[in-house]
């Protein structure tokens, strides 16, 4: 009788999950494969028909300069953004752990800009640092300090600095609140084990704090690595890939190339996309999982 009970309720979570497995197959899977299909064609998004062209699309992009600089400028953000959010987050939520005057305060003005929509908050910067009339521009005029302001927008050495610096002002309040959360899962009564040990407040934090955090890092290093590199909102309101195209990102790549007839083009070099978004996740959570196993 229990054997059957088990096997039922087995059956039974199987079933269960047959919807979720539905959605998942019709809203990714299927989009996945319609994309690949369409990645080996010359369709240009408008007419019915097109041609098979095999790997053409994939060669080409190998050999494109504008798309293998989208490709450096995507993992140069992608893969510095998430290094300065995690650290920068994890240094909010060690202070704010504390008992501090105003953390209250704090924390809600830090969390804040993350509700925001990233295209929004780009243009309110647009606003703040543009060269003709921006809002900086005319404080320093005000100041007679004009000759301090510099277009960094407008410089191809600078623009990528300033949409980086803008997307950890805005996001690194949701890496504070997802290591507050982890953080207040730590029992008081560890921290005070080591305390009456003898180990000082940075020890305890590296040999105690940090190895108890790992569920809280792994889903701040995931969810940033993905939305780095799929980047899209923040340039497109600030620089919108310029200037020239200094700061285009494989996302606004395939947007131009969607919108100027190559759509199959496109399709592939989202496809590398996401690849490129899947390996570093893959390997991110493949040694996230193997120091949680060593811890």
């Amino acid at each position: 009788m229990t054997r059957l009970i088990r096997g039922a309720s087995e059956r039974l979570h199987l079933f269960m999950a047959v919807p979720a497995m539905l959605l998942f197959a019709v809203f990714f899977v299927v989009p996945l494969a319609q994309g690949v299909r369409i990645s080996l064609t010359d369709w240009n998004g408008m007419t019915p028909g097109y041609r098979y062209i095999g790997l053409r699309n994939f060669i080409d992009f190998f050999h494109d300069d504008r798309a293998i600089h989208a490709l450096r400028v995507t993992l140069a953000f992608g893969l510095i953004s998430p290094l300065l959010l995690c650290a920068a987050g994890l240094l909010y939520a060690l202070l704010l752990d504390n008992k501090l005057a105003g953390k209250g305060f704090v924390r809600t003005f830090v969390y804040m800009p993350a509700i925001i929509s990233p295209l929004i908050m780009g243009y309110v910067w647009l606003l703040l640092l543009n060269s003709e009339n921006g809002a900086l521009l005319q404080l320093l005029d005000m100041l007679h300090l004009s000759s301090w302001y510099r277009d960094w927008l407008g410089s191809p050495d600078q623009a990528l600095r300033v949409i980086v610096g803008v997307n950890l002002w805005q996001f690194v309040g949701y890496a504070m609140i997802v290591y507050l959360a982890g953080l207040q899962g730590i029992s008081p009564e560890v921290n005070e084990a080591a305390r009456i040990d003898g180990a000082g407040y940075w020890t305890t934090v590296r040999y105690i704090t940090l190895p108890l955090l790992l569920p809280a890092i792994r889903i701040n290093v995931i969810t940033n690595l993905i939305g780095s590199l799929a980047v899209f909102d923040v340039i497109s309101a600030l620089t919108d890939g310029g200037p020239g195209y200094a700061t285009e990102s494989m996302s606004i790549f395939i947007m131009r190339n969607s919108f100027n007839g190559h759509t199959g083009y496109a399709t592939a070099v989202a496809v590398i996309m996401f690849a490129v978004i899947l390996i570093p996740v893959s390997v991110a959570l493949w040694l996230m999982n193997r120091a949680d196993h060593e811890a």
